[in-house]
């Protein structure tokens, strides 16, 4: 990457300390949390936020952990894929609700996450992925690294001859 995230960061002493010591955390060996498990659900933070520097280091990340090209590319369509296994479904689905929803989950996804994480795993899950859709977020506010991009949600001009305000049809639609 461009490399500006480290230096953008450091302006802030205690904020660049705090995602140092959250980056040893979750790579810390002593996690009770399988690292596919998370990396699968950072690299989807990263999507789900469109944010293309989180998810491009998660599928950097997941290709280290042995993860194929199909499953890291599957990634983006989970649901209709039968790359996953039943737990990597589990986490997929509970970051949709976490990331995606913010929040909002629904009980029968947590019940399939219940049934394959214990309750440190799934704060663990859950914190780390939660912390990831911050930086997704905070990356592409601050247009760090590879989201120095623009806004893609812009007026099109129409072209010759398009009307400068569409009118109303027949009963006001």
């Amino acid at each position: 990457s461009p490399g500006d995230w480290w230096t953008t960061f450091a302006a802030s002493p205690d904020v660049f300390a705090h995602c140092l010591g959250g980056f040893a955390l979750y790579r810390d060996p002593n996690r009770r949390l399988d690292p596919v498990l998370r990396e699968l659900g950072q690299t989807r933070a990263g999507w789900l936020r469109q944010s293309n520097f989180v998810y491009s280091q998660h599928r950097k990340s997941c290709r280290g952990l042995g993860m194929t090209e199909d499953k890291i590319d599957a990634i983006a369509t989970w649901e209709i894929s039968e790359l996953f296994s039943p737990a990597e479904r589990a986490v997929l689905a509970y970051t949709d609700g976490l990331v995606g929803d913010h929040g909002r989950v629904p009980d029968a996804v947590f019940a399939q996450l219940r049934a394959h994480l214990d309750d440190e795993q799934i704060v663990e899950f859950t914190y780390i992925c939660a912390w990831y859709a911050m930086h997704a977020d905070i990356s592409k506010a601050l247009r760090l690294a590879w989201d120095d991009v623009d806004d893609p949600i812009r007026e099109i001009d129409g072209g010759p001859g398009a009307a400068d305000v569409i009118e109303p049809g027949p009963g006001g639609g």
